[in-house]
């Protein structure tokens, strides 16, 4: 299962939130291990100027998001 989450300071480390709906989906309980694939969310405002291509913004947002449904 794929989550989009959001790190906040706990401590001298950064922690992330698992909604109760992944929680209850995944069967989760403390003290559990669990792995995490860590990705990087890329805003297209930053990567503006990096790409070279004749799409435009919005055909590119279409085709990143063929792939999430």
């Amino acid at each position: 299962m794929e989550i989009e989450a959001e790190t906040r300071k706990w401590g001298n480390s950064l922690g992330i939130t698992i909604p109760k709906k992944v929680i209850d989906a995944e069967h989760l309980q403390p003290d559990q291990k669990v792995i995490i694939d860590i990705r990087r969310k890329v805003s297209l405002q930053r990567l503006k100027g990096i790409l070279t291509t004749k799409k435009t913004a919005q055909q590119i947002k279409e085709e990143m998001r063929s792939g999430w449904e």
